[in-house]
């Protein structure tokens, strides 16, 4: 457990201040950038100390000048704090609305443009998710989705969500497929255990939804980029 109080002293130590200081600079000056920086280097940190090493392949295939929607497999509570600081520039990210009622960093990712999604089943919710992310691109952002909706149990491919997609091939953004692994044995679903080892992260080559005729076929086209840069056992 020395590694799971490790990151949760780092966060609450360099977190809090970030807070005090950050949000209300956000609030004044209306740029929420230094309080973003802050935080992907809160993150970086948190795994160091807990003895995590991140290695990542394939960032050279981005254009900095280019938005694009980031689709990860999701094994790990690990994965955010692994992959959002890799990212270059700035990203919004879809996550389940409960996240954003957690005190302080609720409303911090409220001010970053995170998009909130129920997860009732209804369409309209899906579509108002949707709508804010068009939003969030055309505002210059990255968007950034665990593409399974939720954690996988076992490591193992789970199906697709199909939102991002719709968001994809409406937008006309280009996707980049992300493989995790090595997560999924250092903090396991369901524990709050931490264990030191490595995270690998692959950025495989954009894919444009423009050069696929459907929906289907984008989600197929993504689901075989990550299962090839994971263990064969995860795919």
């Amino acid at each position: 457990m020395l590694a799971t109080f490790a990151v949760l002293f780092t966060y609450l130590f360099f977190g809090i201040p970030a807070a005090v200081v950050g949000l209300p600079w956000t609030l004044m000056s209306g740029d929420i950038s230094m309080l973003y920086r802050w935080a992907m280097w809160i993150a970086r940190t948190g795994l160091r100390v807990a003895g995590i090493q991140v290695k990542a392949e394939g960032l050279e295939r981005l254009d900095p000048r280019q938005r694009y929607i980031f689709m990860s497999n999701h094994v790990s509570n690990l994965d955010p704090p692994v992959l959002l600081p890799l990212i270059p520039g700035r990203t919004s990210v879809f996550l389940k609305r409960a996240l954003m009622k957690i005190p302080v960093l609720g409303y911090a990712m409220q001010l970053g443009n995170f998009v909130p999604v129920d997860r009732d089943g209804r369409v309209e919710s899906a579509k108002q998710s949707v709508e804010k992310g068009r939003e969030v691109l055309a505002s210059g952002l990255h968007m950034t989705t665990f593409v399974e909706g939720t954690r996988s149990p076992d490591g193992r491919l789970l199906p697709f969500k199909k939102g991002p997609f719709y968001l994809a091939m409406e937008a006309g953004v280009p996707v980049v497929p992300v493989s995790i692994s090595g997560t999924e044995s250092m903090m396991k679903k369901g524990s709050i255990r931490i264990t030191p080892g490595t995270a690998r992260v692959v950025f495989h080559p954009p894919l444009w939804p423009k050069e696929y005729t459907s929906r289907e076929d984008l989600m197929a086209a993504v689901r075989a980029a990550i299962a090839s840069g994971l263990p064969e056992w995860m795919r």
